[in-house]
């Protein structure tokens, strides 16, 4: 597969749609990411990689046995999870992160076949939320539902309740959702700071809390990572609300976000408990 319409087709797009199918056709990731037919499903997931990569490895510590990704469809953040819990063979390798052809699942995982469930292979529970459908990932519970509805509380604390984490509470929480682009900066900046709000809130009542017991495993508290657009007003709601709630939070933007877009990536470390609102 390659982004390489026909000469027809050209002439019947605006100029700004040329633009982007050139720059599809020259992007690395895009390539990498249509290089199989069983890879990744959306570009975003090899940021994911590079975060994960140059942020201590946050999603492979032993601990972490309960993940949700936010807005997951269409599942490549929640493929990059499957992996590094140990569902799925790597697509990637860690040196040069080229496709690995025998991605897949490991030996003996299963899919349910209602539904998105593996119950043979890996650790802990991945949880996909979005609005939209996502296809079955091994080792991924999807929920087609809005996360901030009321019903969704409970679905997701159901899905992560299991004797290893009764609680059902997160270790990890991921977002990587953007808003639909209106033109106007201000605007686009506003929208992405409500769902940074709205993916707050919904942390607040679902990240373990950082303990002082140095016997338990969840003593670090939990991690959220959040995407957004730089900005003055981005910069007061990272000041507001993250720095005085998680130990640590610190400012990501990968390589493979493309150098043009202010979009970047808080990543939030050792959740407290609110401490202001």
């Amino acid at each position: 597969m390659s982004f390489r319409p026909s000469d027809i087709l050209k002439k019947n797009l605006s100029s700004s749609s040329r633009s982007w199918l050139v720059r599809q056709a020259r992007d690395p990731y895009v390539k990498q990411r249509l290089a199989s037919a069983t890879s990744y499903r959306s570009r975003s997931a090899f940021k994911l990689l590079e975060i994960d990569k140059n942020g201590g490895r946050f999603l492979s510590r032993n601990e972490i046995c309960a993940v949700v990704d936010l807005g997951a469809a269409p599942g490549g953040w929640s493929q990059v999870v499957a992996e590094k819990l140990g569902w799925t063979n790597p697509a990637m390798s860690d040196e040069d992160m080229d496709i690995a052809p025998n991605f897949g699942l490991n030996e003996g995982a299963r899919i349910d076949k209602f539904g998105s469930w593996s119950s043979t292979a890996g650790r802990g529970v991945i949880v996909a939320v979005d609005l939209l459908p996502i296809a079955p990932i091994p080792g991924v519970h999807t929920l087609q539902m809005d996360f901030l509805s009321p019903q969704a509380a409970g679905a997701v604390k159901n899905a992560l309740s299991t004797p290893e984490n009764p609680s059902g509470m997160a270790d990890i929480i991921l977002s990587d959702m953007a808003a639909n682009f209106s033109g106007n900066r201000v605007r686009d900046v506003e929208m992405s700071l409500d769902i940074c709000h709205s993916v707050f809130q919904f942390a607040k009542d679902n990240l373990h809390v950082a303990t002082a017991n140095a016997g338990t495993k969840k003593q670090r508290g939990g991690t959220l990572l959040l995407k957004h657009f730089e900005h003055p007003l981005s910069r007061g709601f990272r000041a507001k609300y993250l720095d005085p709630n998680f130990y640590s939070v610190s400012y990501i933007k990968p390589s493979s976000s493309r150098a043009e877009s202010a979009e970047g990536y808080w990543l939030c470390r050792g959740w407290k408990g609110l401490r202001s609102h």
